[in-house]
């Protein structure tokens, strides 16, 4: 049965990664929530009011804020008592399968029908299209929502307080779940500061092509305009003008249009891959070409980059070193996963460039994919002959010459 609508809820929320600790943070200002996870450290920092995360606003809320959060890695502990799990645990896309790897939800899913069948569990985890039908039908547990999240690294705990809109997926024909999830979007919308953003209550597996159909658009978007900037590198014109009086038709708009290395990240390489993988049966072109775009503009990248460093008079594989400043897709950010100059780094490395990394988050490590890491800033400069930034940054002012960079108006 449904509660008031100011009611006080038991979440579990399964995962501490960006998604897993915003969600924590966001439902625990209203509601008891307690996050699970296997990483221990992580719990520790959480619990002690430390963010293992750099999201500013995170470790803002986590030091400051009254939170009714608690962090544990005993799953029971949990999800025995709980009203609602959150499942925001990673879902990585393997090139094997050509599917997400899913176990982690299903590994979790089972755990929590064993310790609570009365749970009604969210997936918020991006999953393939029919993803949750097939749990329902497989496991024969119903109680299973799909909750897309369109959070944005270094900004995932300010996205869950002013969401965009909210999105909640329930399984087909089951107007008892139709509830829960108008129940749960009530739940997000009156913990968030925005608390009038749209909701839409959908079938569950509308849910989820919404989620991977978004981000496959805000790829093409990308892949667009970074191919629009190696045309203008080609041709010897300037990409700003050009992006700029684009922009200016209003259905276009000056968003999300500055050129880089490639789309990356958490979200778009994976979503773009697993959305292709859906279409195995239905006929396509676009969502081919976002993903091979993707590769395309890496392979100039990488070719204009290697230009640059002959250009220098030595041997590019022995004396004339491509310096990589930050592996980080945006600025502000610790994720390098799935990177764009991750791309890049290994093509260069394939043409035999001698690479090396300056990269703060690195740590102490010596090396990192078969290159030097340089951690003090002033050597890594006066030891380049190419300077590679996907984002630029003043602290490169001093070596401007040297620097490559399609960073076109300086933002994310």
């Amino acid at each position: 049965m449904s509660q008031e609508k100011n009611s006080t809820y038991k979440i579990a929320v399964a995962g501490l990664g960006y998604v897993g600790l915003a969600n924590s943070i966001l439902l625990a200002t209203k509601n008891e929530v307690v996050a699970f996870d296997i990483d221990v450290d992580r719990i520790k920092l959480v619990n002690g009011k430390t963010s293992p995360l750099d999201d500013e606003m995170i470790k803002d809320y986590l030091s400051n804020k009254e939170l009714r959060l608690n962090a544990t890695p005993d799953a029971k502990e949990a999800f025995k008592n709980s009203d609602y799990l959150v499942v925001a645990t990673p879902t990585d896309y393997s090139p094997q399968k050509n599917y997400f790897d899913t176990s982690t939800v299903e590994n979790v899913i089972q755990n929590a029908i064993n310790c609570n069948p009365d749970i009604t569990i969210v997936i918020r985890s991006t999953v393939p299209v029919g993803y949750t039908e097939n749990m329902v039908k497989s496991l024969g547990f119903d109680h299973i929502l799909f909750a897309p999240e369109f959070l944005r690294e270094g900004t995932a705990l300010y996205d869950c307080l002013y969401p965009s809109r909210i999105i909640v997926g329930s399984p087909i024909g089951n107007p008892q779940m139709k509830i829960k999830a108008t129940e749960f979007s009530q739940i997000l919308r009156n913990a968030a500061i925005k608390n009038d953003a749209t909701v839409l209550i959908t079938d569950a597996t509308e849910a989820e092509a919404i989620k991977l159909f978004a981000n496959s658009y805000l790829a093409l978007r990308v892949a667009f305009f970074n191919e629009l900037d190696t045309y203008a590198e080609i041709k010897g014109l300037d990409a700003r003008q050009i992006i700029e009086g684009v922009g200016l038709d209003s259905r276009i708009g000056s968003h999300y249009n500055n050129p880089s290395f490639g789309y990356g990240g958490y979200c778009l390489p994976k979503d773009t891959k697993q959305l292709l993988a859906n279409y195995s049966d239905v006929p396509e072109k676009i969502i081919t070409a976002i993903v091979e775009a993707n590769k395309a503009r890496k392979d100039h990248i990488s070719n204009q980059i290697y230009k640059k460093a002959l250009a220098s008079g030595k041997d590019i594989t022995t004396d004339s070193k491509v310096g990589i400043y930050r592996l980080s897709m945006k600025k502000n950010s610790d994720n390098y996963r799935q990177s764009s100059i991750l791309g890049v780094i290994e093509r260069l490395r394939q043409k035999g460039a001698l690479v090396v990394i300056y990269e703060p988050i690195l740590g102490e490590k010596e090396d990192f994919l078969g290159c030097e890491v340089i951690n003090d800033l002033n050597d890594f400069k006066n030891s380049c002959d190419v300077i590679v930034s996907n984002r630029y940054s003043e602290e490169l002012n001093d070596v401007k010459e040297k620097v490559y960079t399609r960073d076109v108006f300086n933002f994310d």
